[in-house]
C-alpha cells in the first residue's frame, strides 16, 4: 500500500477531498518523523510504539575481503506492534 492508497482510504472513509486527504496524511507523517527525530516515543494506542534505539561502535569485518573494520554508531528506529495488531494480523481476535 502506498500513501497515494492510504490518502485515498481516508477520501473515500471520511469524505473530505483527495488533496484534503493527502495533506492530512502529509501532517501526520511529518509530526511522527519531527517527534522521533527529537527521540521521543511514538506510541499509537492499538497500532505499536516507535522508538529511536542507540547502536554503539562494534567491530565488524569486510566479507569481501576478510578486513576487521569498525562499524560506526547509529541510531535505529525500532518498532513493536501493539497486542491488538499482533492479534489482528495473525487472526486472534
Amino acid at each position: 500500500m502506498t500513501k497515494a492508497d492510504l490518502a485515498e482510504k481516508i477520501q473515500i472513509t471520511t469524505g473530505f477531498t483527495k488533496r484534503e486527504s493527502a495533506n492530512m496524511l502529509e501532517s501526520i507523517f511529518s509530526i511522527m518523523k519531527t517527534t522521533l527525530e527529537s527521540g521521543e516515543k511514538l506510541k499509537i494506542s492499538g497500532f505499536g510504539s516507535f522508538e529511536i534505539k542507540q547502536k554503539a561502535n562494534r567491530r565488524g569485518r569486510n566479507p569481501k575481503t576478510g578486513e576487521a573494520i569498525t562499524i560506526e554508531a547509529r541510531r535505529v528506529l525500532s518498532f513493536k506492534p501493539s497486542i491488538v495488531l499482533r492479534n489482528a494480523v495473525n487472526n486472534l481476535q
